[in-house]
């Protein structure tokens, strides 16, 4: 199979893993990078190996060439990145926060679905061995009927001053956080677990005083298929792990036949209902990257549905859902009542 060209937007912390994976992926080539401060851009790419580095994306496009752009920069460049390779018939995976508003991000989604181009969010925390492991329980039957999940939120990286300074600065001035940045991901993976989410209950809080936006919080789901499922998020304590950011918490799904719990070590245990606990082995993927190499899992994907037309997980329309959802958490706290998705409009003045 011939490699996919590949050019990159961004050099930020969290690009590290996604440059570590198109490293590792055979099948394609990061070609060049492009990268506002250049000196930046030329650290990650000797890091990573990428031959070029530009300054402006537009240029990079035009000379590169690339059949795939991948987008890791912050929401207020994606409309104008995502618009520029659009324009050129490529590909984009763009990173999450998709935009910085549901409608911002439903006009982004409109121009690529016009030209027919793919555009897929990188939502990677599915992707993570141990969600995809307890997918294939579920799906082998293994739990039963759902009743219900659960995750307990607890990376202890946002107390004090300092929070989040020395990754991921921008994190403090987010007027929205824990549900923007954070608890997206686990409405994606809920409903990658199970199923549609019909209503949610939100409530709210800021704890830490040197942060703009919230960064605690419960939400309750209700799923279209009966089950329910929790949310209990902050940011400021830790949990019991070597890496408290490798699961970033603890999770429980329950059904019928027994319980699958999460820890933060990422092992998997099994409780068949009425005996004991015993480990579920299965590969956690590596401990030298993030999520045990979701990043890399979701680029795999993406570089085989182009290279053999197979359909994407996480299109951009698809991708609304999750904002749709992650709206009415925001509405339900603001209104202090549960929210049901049949009902909502995410783009009505409250």
């Amino acid at each position: 199979m011939r490699k996919l060209r590949v050019a990159c937007a961004g050099a930020g912390y969290f690009s590290q893993f996604q440059y570590q994976g198109w490293r590792n992926i055979a099948e394609a080539e990061c070609a060049a990078l492009a990268n506002r401060d250049t000196e930046k851009g030329r650290q990650m790419a000797e890091r990573f190996a990428v031959p070029q580095v530009f300054a402006g994306l537009e240029e990079m496009l035009d000379t590169i060439r690339p059949e795939l752009l991948d987008v890791i920069t912050p929401p207020s460049t994606h409309r104008e990145f995502v618009a520029a390779a659009v324009e050129r018939r490529i590909p984009v995976i763009c990173q999450k926060p998709f935009g910085r508003t549901y409608a911002e991000a439903a006009a982004i989604t409109e121009t690529a679905e016009r030209a027919g181009v793919p555009l897929i969010i990188h939502e990677n925390f599915r992707w993570a061995p141990w969600h995809r492991e307890a997918r294939r329980l579920i799906d082998e039957g293994r739990l039963g009927d759902l009743h219900c999940v659960a995750f307990r939120l607890r990376p202890g990286d946002g107390q004090g001053s300092h929070a989040y300074l020395d990754r991921q600065p921008y994190f403090q001035q987010m007027p929205r956080f824990l549900v923007y940045e954070t608890a997206i991901h686990w409405i994606d993976t809920f409903r990658f677990l199970m199923g549609e989410v019909s209503a949610v209950y939100g409530r709210l809080r800021k704890m830490n005083p040197a942060i703009a936006g919230e960064d605690a919080g419960y939400i309750v789901f209700e799923f279209a298929g009966g089950a329910a499922g929790l949310f209990d998020g902050n940011r400021l304590n830790d949990h019991i792990a070597a890496n408290p950011r490798r699961t970033m918490g603890e999770m429980w799904i329950e059904g019928s036949s027994g319980v699958l719990r999460l820890d933060g070590d990422a092992r998997l245990w099994w409780k068949p209902h009425h005996q004991d606990e015993a480990e579920h082995r299965y590969d956690s993927g590596p401990t030298d990257t993030f999520a045990g190499g979701a990043c890399e899992r979701l680029q795999r994907h993406v570089v085989r549905g182009l290279h053999e037309g197979t359909p994407f997980e996480n299109t951009a329309r698809e991708y609304l859902v999750n904002l749709r959802v992650q709206e009415a958490v925001y509405r339900s706290h603001a209104e202090g009542r549960r929210i049901e998705l049949a009902d909502f409009d995410p783009l009505q003045a409250t």
